[in-house]
């Protein structure tokens, strides 16, 4: 409560403003403590501000004034916090696996097909033969060792935890042998040397940052040697005066107590767009022990890691203590597996977005002129090129169409209400102007795309 030279106005109380019906949405977007909570720190605003000690206002409007004033703050708030929530959106940057905007989408039929097993119980870890208990990976091993030619194969959560997992259970307090061309850092911090020494093995370098050869690893190796570990380029290309060795002599030379392993990275499997990355099939029949890569890349399914192989290999990393840490959820392998069936049957649903939109530009350019003829005059259909991203053939570019936006808002203001749409749009800025490249917009989100789209245009303009 505060008071003015006019008369003392009160505040409303935190219990009447939590029943205005304006605020009922977003009770139910952020629950009724977070809501409390907004509401007291918009009061507690309004009483420090020198414009409420300050008003010189009769009592009547000054209360119409502070209550008007309070509601706004506590909706802007509100909008703020809805911001934060993990919410759908539209990805028109060209860069199909954006780590920033939750990598591959999963396909709709998907996620539908193992709704069932993820809203009720399932049998996760029973076999329903016997009753008894079983292992949670269901037929992902024997789908995974069909798609590539493995031996065996496992699921972690994600491809950092692969490569953590093969060191530790497999190279522990030994020697690891890794290029200097491969030393490299990817997202987040994550350094190729920090997790050696994490993992308790010993870093050996060999070569130099553009030529390693066959011989710099042979001749590395010692009898505290435990594995070579070759490591994709995730998120860079070294061009030029360069050199790597050819994977099958690097084999054919170690001792038999040395493990080959390979972190692959983006998961191409049987996709052929991507001429100049190697499959995790042809690394394995090229004598590869064991591979890892990424699930939710190139493949198209969820955030996962998977370790492909050596039968006795995989067998050991399941058996580590560290498996109970880094072992993915029910929804995290009802989706692989469905996505594999599919994948191997050839199906459209098999196919990841970076395979869809790298295959099939044909499409891009189609969605791009639908909506460029929908919206008219407010938009320029460019020419455009569109990236795999998520780490993933770090300099191949694409063929994609974008959509130009026409107005004389500066580019920065228009990109900020794109994001502030119901259904918030991702776009980009190239040459001054905004782009929205439909490399990797969902046939699903066309509609509502040019729904918002067209209402954002016939708005007044802003004074």
């Amino acid at each position: 409560m505060s008071a003015n030279p006019k008369g003392i106005v009160r505040l409303p109380q935190v219990e009447q403003l939590l029943q205005e019906p304006v605020l009922a949405s977003y009770i139910r977007q952020l629950s009724r403590p977070l809501v409390t909570d907004v509401i007291r720190e918009a009061l507690s605003a309004i009483r420090r501000s020198e414009a409420f000690r300050a008003s010189n206002l009769p009592p009547e409007e000054q209360k119409a004034e502070i209550h008007r004033t309070i509601y706004r703050n506590i909706q802007t708030r509100c909008q703020a916090l809805i911001q934060q929530r993990h919410n759908k959106v539209i990805n028109a940057t060209g860069t199909v696996v954006h780590t920033n905007l939750g990598r591959s989408p999963i396909d709709p039929a998907i996620w539908e097909a193992v709704s069932d097993v993820n809203t009720g119980q399932c049998n996760l870890e029973i076999k329903l033969s016997d009753g008894k208990r079983g292992q949670r990976k269901g037929l992902v091993d024997r789908l995974l060792g069909r798609l590539t030619g493995a031996e065996d194969a496992m699921v972690v959560n994600n491809n950092a935890s692969s490569i953590y997992l093969m060191l530790n259970e497999l190279a522990k307090g030994k020697e690891v042998i890794v290029s200097r061309g491969e030393q490299i850092q990817i997202g987040g911090g994550f350094r190729i040397p920090d997790i050696l020494a994490l993992s308790g093995a010993k870093l050996v370098e060999v070569g130099t940052t553009n030529i390693t050869t066959a011989d710099d690893y042979i001749e590395a190796v010692t009898e505290n040697t435990a594995m070579v570990l070759m490591v994709h380029c995730s998120n860079f290309a070294i061009r030029g005066f360069t050199q790597s060795p050819d994977i099958r002599d690097v084999a054919r030379r170690l001792p038999d107590h040395v493990v080959l392993a390979v972190d692959q990275g983006s998961g191409l499997t049987t996709e052929r767009f991507a001429a100049e990355e190697t499959p995790v099939a042809s690394y394995l029949k090229s004598g590869a022990d064991i591979v890892c890569f990424s699930g939710d890349k190139i493949l198209g399914g969820p955030q996962a890691g998977i370790v492909c192989g050596k039968r006795q290999l995989v067998k050991k990393l399941e058996k580590n203590p560290l498996m109970r840490a880094f072992r993915p959820s029910r929804i995290v392998y009802s989706l692989l597996e469905e996505l594999l069936v599919r994948k191997l049957n050839k199906e459209p649903e098999g196919q990841g977005i970076a395979e869809q939109s790298a295959a099939h530009p044909e499409a891009i350019r189609s969605r791009a002129e639908c909506l460029a003829s929908a919206l008219g005059d407010c938009v320029r259909l460019v020419g455009a090129e569109m990236v795999v991203g998520g780490g993933t053939l770090p300099d191949e570019f694409f063929p994609s169409w974008a959509l130009e936006i026409v107005t004389d808002k500066p580019a920065e203001k228009v990109l900020a209400d794109l994001r502030g749409m119901p259904l918030p749009i991702i776009g980009i800025i190239r040459n001054n102007t905004v782009q929205l490249n439909m490399a990797a917009i969902l046939p699903h989100d066309m509609n509502r795309l040019e729904l918002q789209l067209k209402d954002y245009f016939t708005r007044e303009p802003e004074s």
